[in-house]
């Protein structure tokens, strides 16, 4: 049956291509035509695996009990292939706390005892397939969890294949200043999947998570961060993961997330990570580990800089399996 973890209130099912093809959803056997496929059977799957069932909705839940679903592993040793598919059926490149959640998903199998290679296949035009990401099962703060080499980040329009100016600096979104005025200051950067951060002076500024439930915030920002025909493509194209971010203290962030083919989302690995990275290049932090606080929970970052120069960025994640 399909497993549902939670990493930091980002919930993802996990199943197997196996688990699948029994429900009668011809998932195929090798993860790179899966992915080329995907549009045969992945919203079948979602339909399949990510109700409600026979548990009431909750009040003001969202459609789908979880945010998305991990298709795999295709290999019964490492590297492992995955697919994370979203809710609307389109293709994450690559999901932080959704590879958080499939490392313990394969511990708990007994597939992972040490560290290995995660290798993601999707079809976004712009992004390189399979995305490998390279985990290694760790300890932090007395948490058993796993640190993710997420590599070197990205900036600019043409990082993210945004459309506009092509200055690398930050600047407004006309999409995002449109819906409010203190929405001024945005950077693009890419690990691996592409986001959109938006610096705020004040905590206040930053969007309510049961606001961006509401029509009248969800529709604009769906409109920008969803690809068509959900979205408008602008200024993505292929849509873009959304964050804001305001300063806590010293090397600590608070921030909001809004996911491409999702929406609002308690947490987000990736985005914390591309947090950390928009506000070490405004100055707002330096390197080394950062805190990113979420409505989920606080996702400790490391940036790795050498000679004014960001290298690499690792996220460190844990993950429970749903009762």
């Amino acid at each position: 049956m399909t497993l549902f973890y939670d990493a930091r209130g980002n919930i993802y099912g996990v199943a197997s291509p196996a688990l699948l093809r029994s429900r009668g959803i011809a998932v195929p056997d090798n993860a790179a035509l899966a992915a080329s496929t995907r549009q045969a059977w992945t919203g079948l799957a979602i339909a399949s695996e990510c109700g409600w069932g026979t548990s009431p909705r909750p009040a003001e839940a969202k459609a789908y009990r979880c945010d998305g679903l991990l298709v795999g592993p295709f290999q019964a040793a490492p590297p492992y292939d995955l697919l994370i598919v979203n809710t609307d059926g389109s293709l994450a490149e690559r999901s932080g706390n959704g590879l958080t959640i499939f490392a313990q998903a394969l511990t708990d199998a007994g597939l992972m005892t040490q560290a290995c290679e995660l290798r993601v296949h999707h079809d976004q035009p712009d992004g390189v397939t399979p995305l490998v990401t390279g985990v290694e099962p760790a300890v932090y703060g007395q948490i058993h969890g796993f640190w993710l080499a997420l590599g070197q980040p990205a900036f600019g329009p043409q990082a993210v294949a945004a459309m506009g100016p092509e200055s690398a600096e930050p600047g407004p979104v006309n999409e995002l200043a449109a819906i409010n005025p203190q929405w001024t200051r945005s950077q693009f950067v890419r690990i691996g999947n592409p986001h959109c951060v938006t610096l705020v002076e004040h905590v206040s500024a930053l969007p309510d998570n049961r606001q961006m439930h509401q029509p009248d915030l969800f529709e604009p920002l769906k409109a920008i961060a969803f690809a068509p025909p959900a979205g408008d493509g602008r200024p993505c194209a292929a849509g873009v993961n959304l964050q804001w971010a305001a300063r806590d203290s010293a090397n600590r962030l608070i921030a909001r997330v809004f996911e491409r083919g999702e929406g609002p989302t308690a947490s987000s690995g990736t985005s914390a990570s591309a947090v950390a990275c928009a506000a070490w290049r405004a100055g707002w932090v330096e390197a080394g580990e950062v805190a990113v606080v979420m409505p989920g929970g606080t996702a400790p970052v490391r940036l790795h800089v050498q000679a004014d120069a960001l290298l690499g960025v690792s996220l460190f994640g844990t993950a429970m399996l749903q009762g």
